[in-house]
């Protein structure tokens, strides 16, 4: 039988990280991570719910569930089964909305509602399926993946037929892939060790208990100070020793010489990476800022609004790492299309995650590139931040610095009823208090 959408409710939840400093970086120094967070309900009787967000830091959040609901009337009413037969069509509904898209298009408040609506149809469409979101699109057809992907605007730097023969040239092997995954997990770096409004002792102690956990990747947050920046980087090379990588972030914090004058005290760290160096949205900018500091390498894409700025980045050689956010972009049905970009540049991807729900999401992307599309783990790992998992009814697990394999139905982002009545904005127990 069919199950037709029958509500929509977005929520304001807000988690009060800025007492602790936790995701504090040289632009966002009281952050609260936040979600406007969608549940769309049927009208079958099996309790079965679709669950999506989208992440803020807090204020602004209420732009975003108000987003939401502007979206709704193109929601409800629809069935299942006809969003599932045309996910790109679905996509294209929501994004290209010919009034609400003036506001956009495919870019901000509008964009991020659509992601928190669209991975909450993957989320209610893999629960239906009885499979995690990784293996509902692993047993999809290269046929059926393509058919997910709006392809507007893409065709001079990757055609439909392109993306086919990248997924046809994977699908034979899928399996062996998948079970490697099962029994070693996909490696991840850790970022909660070095937030920039952490005390140094504190860097330490977290620095020293992620070694012992078994993390040999770490990330560390930089800014305009040039000597602090050193000395921060000193401090957590010293204890994670010579042998782990140490990957750089400036959250946008720099122009574009800035960024090259920066980074020369900081190679002698040998960095993999510096994140974000200047404008999310300046293509020229990170080509040559990677032209400048190469060898180490440049990665961006936490804040890229769409699958275009990727095809531009990877068009332009400005990048050397690709760090999608799946709802950021237009949900994971934008998200497969710049993992195939990726794949056809030959750029790895690492997805962003931290934040609040953000892992849970990540961890389906890196399993889904590597699955499905770029068959690949060199230079390839995905962020991890230890924070706000105990809210989410299935949280991710890392051992030893690895993602384990998700096994619930859906995309790992339902939330507790209790964690969303205490931390609804403003009138839960948590905000009232």
């Amino acid at each position: 039988m069919p199950r037709t959408i029958v509500k929509l409710t977005a929520r304001d939840i807000r988690m009060p990280t800025s007492e602790s400093k936790a995701g504090s970086d040289a632009m966002h120094v009281d952050p609260d991570y936040s979600a406007a967070y969608v549940t769309l309900e049927t009208d079958a009787r099996d309790g079965i719910i679709g669950c999506g967000m989208a992440f803020t830091l807090g204020r602004g959040n209420e732009v975003c569930v108000a987003a939401i609901d502007a979206l709704k009337p193109f929601v409800l009413g629809l069935s299942l089964e006809k969003i599932t037969a045309d996910m790109a069509g679905f996509w294209r509904r929501l994004s290209g909305e010919s009034q609400l898209r003036w506001i956009g298009p495919e870019k901000g408040a509008i964009h991020l509602a659509t992601a928190a609506i669209v991975n909450a149809v993957w989320d209610l469409w893999a629960k239906v399926e009885r499979k995690p979101v990784w293996k509902l699109v692993s047993g999809l057809t290269p046929e059926q993946i393509v058919g997910c992907i709006d392809f507007r605007y893409l065709s001079d730097a990757l055609t439909r037929d392109e993306a086919l023969e990248i997924l046809r040239k994977r699908s034979g092997t899928r399996a062996v892939r998948e079970a490697e995954m099962r029994e070693r997990g996909y490696p991840a770096y850790i970022t909660s060790a070095g937030w920039m409004g952490y005390a140094d002792e504190l860097v330490r102690k977290l620095c020293r208990e992620a070694r012992a956990a078994g993390w040999t990747r770490f990330k560390i947050k930089v800014g305009r100070d040039s000597d602090e920046n050193v000395r921060r980087a000193a401090l957590v090379r010293e204890e994670i020793g010579p042998g782990c990588l140490m990957m750089m972030d400036a959250n946008q914090a720099w122009d574009v010489g800035e960024a090259i004058d920066l980074m020369r005290p900081l190679a002698r760290f040998d960095p993999l990476w510096i994140e974000e160096p200047t404008s999310p949205d300046d293509i020229l900018g990170h080509a040559t800022i990677r032209r400048a500091i190469h060898p180490i390498g440049v990665a961006t894409g936490e804040h890229g609004a769409n699958r275009v700025i990727f095809k531009q980045l990877l068009q332009a050689g400005a990048i050397d790492f690709c760090q999608l956010d799946g709802c950021r972009l237009g949900g994971l049905s934008e998200a497969l299309a710049v993992m195939l970009l990726a794949a056809k540049f030959d750029v790895p991807v690492c997805p962003h995650a931290g934040g609040i729900g953000l892992c849970e999401y990540a961890q389906h992307l890196s399993l889904i590139d590597y699955i499905c599309v770029s068959g690949s783990l060199e230079r390839r790992m995905t962020e991890f931040a230890d924070h706000l998992h105990e809210h989410f009814v299935h949280p991710v697990v890392l051992r030893e610095g690895r993602y384990a394999v998700p096994e619930a139905p859906g995309f790992s982002i339902e939330m507790k009823p209790q964690s969303l009545d205490e931390y609804e904005f403003p009138n839960g127990a948590r905000w009232r208090h």
